[in-house]
């Protein structure tokens, strides 16, 4: 079992959000404050302020939700919603790049990549087959 330390999630979200140390270190504090020595929380202990901070992280893909079902003694069915660590990601983003260069290495990609004309590619019997479909639909 990984363990998450406040140094990998501090990295994790510096990197991934954007946010100087300072602020990202006590995001992560809190963070691991209420997971404990656990990677699943259930969602009743958070009230709407950090329910939003989890709904960004899930965003980011460094936590997910999930839910389980029991069925009551009387056939009622008990809900259980809870949060979950993703150490995997968690971990990679504290080793690699930030959002921003992430973004820009995508760009650069594209850039080194040759535009080719889409309608280029197509073959005459496609084309043959796009006027006859217009000519039956009026277009």
């Amino acid at each position: 079992m990984k363990i998450i330390t406040l140094n990998d999630l501090s990295k994790a979200i510096s990197n991934r959000m954007g946010v100087d140390a300072r602020r990202a270190s006590r995001t992560a504090g809190f963070v691991l404050d209420l997971f404990g020595y656990d990677d699943r929380i259930i969602d009743n202990i958070l009230n709407p302020e950090d329910r939003q901070l989890f709904y960004i992280l899930e965003e980011e893909g460094m936590i997910v939700t999930g839910r389980e079902e029991a069925i009551l003694y009387d056939g009622r069915a008990w809900r259980t919603h809870y949060w979950q660590l993703k150490k995997n990601t968690i971990l990679k983003y504290a080793m690699g790049e930030s959002k921003k260069e992430e973004v820009l290495h995508t760009k650069e990609q594209s850039k080194d990549t040759p535009n080719e004309n889409i309608y280029n590619t197509l073959s005459e019997d496609a084309w043959e087959k796009r006027k006859i479909g217009s000519f039956a639909t009026g277009i």
